[in-house]
């Protein structure tokens, strides 16, 4: 899924692939599973108001749509927001909406969130304790986030040319997310990405971090 605060060639590579996105077997399972494990970690309901940050083509919102009360879908990408638009017009879904936001570069829209979540988005935010602070007061007291992102690896799952964080060390996000604010902390592994070298394949690990805001 793609993410916020891209650099230009970053956000015409999404653009790009924004078509095709949907294509991708190992992009649908891992919106499948994360959404699964959400859905186990959190009692979702119909009367949620839900952040959908860095959403992609919806992956993961789709599959919890009907289990929730209003999403809304943020990206950087205009090609991914375009096919998001479409998706929901096909399935009329009346309950989604998509925006275009980067919430380091832009004013955080006005509502506030009943649960937050973000799929291999943060790697790309270079400013991870910013971020958490954000969505720290974009939510309701006693609202939950949802992180998916990549164990810490070597940097060899982008590549040198790419500058993004090489995954997260899970003790260091927690406490990361702690300076912000959040409690509650629990994380678990909810999807393997393989990825095929000349000398092999490599496994790369996905965890679901959850996190609580503090009630009132």
């Amino acid at each position: 899924m793609t993410s916020p605060q891209l650099t230009k060639l970053d956000s015409a590579h999404f653009d790009s692939k924004a078509r095709e996105w949907d294509e991708n077997p190992v992009f649908v399972e891992r919106g499948l599973k994360i959404a699964e494990a959400i859905r186990k970690a959190v009692p979702v309901h119909r009367h949620m108001n839900v952040l959908d940050y860095g959403c992609g083509t919806g992956l993961l919102s789709f599959p919890l749509k009907d289990e929730l009360g209003t999403i809304l879908l943020a990206d950087s990408s205009d090609g991914m927001l375009a096919v998001v638009a479409e998706k929901i017009a096909a399935q009329r879904v009346s309950n989604m909406t998509p925006m275009k936001l980067d919430l380091m570069a832009e004013a955080p829209p006005a509502q506030r969130f009943d649960l937050i979540y973000t799929s291999m988005t943060l790697h790309h935010v270079p400013d991870t304790d910013a971020i958490l602070r954000i969505f720290h007061d974009l939510l309701n007291p006693g609202g939950t986030l949802c992180i998916a992102d990549l164990d810490k690896e070597d940097g060899s799952f982008h590549g040198p040319e790419v500058d993004v964080h090489h995954g997260f060390d899970r003790a260091d996000l927690s406490r990361r997310a702690g300076w912000a604010g959040f409690n509650d902390m629990h994380f678990q592994t909810v999807f393997n990405i393989t990825k095929e070298y000349p000398g092999g394949t490599r496994d790369y690990p996905v965890f679901l971090m959850t996190a609580r805001r503090v009630e009132a």
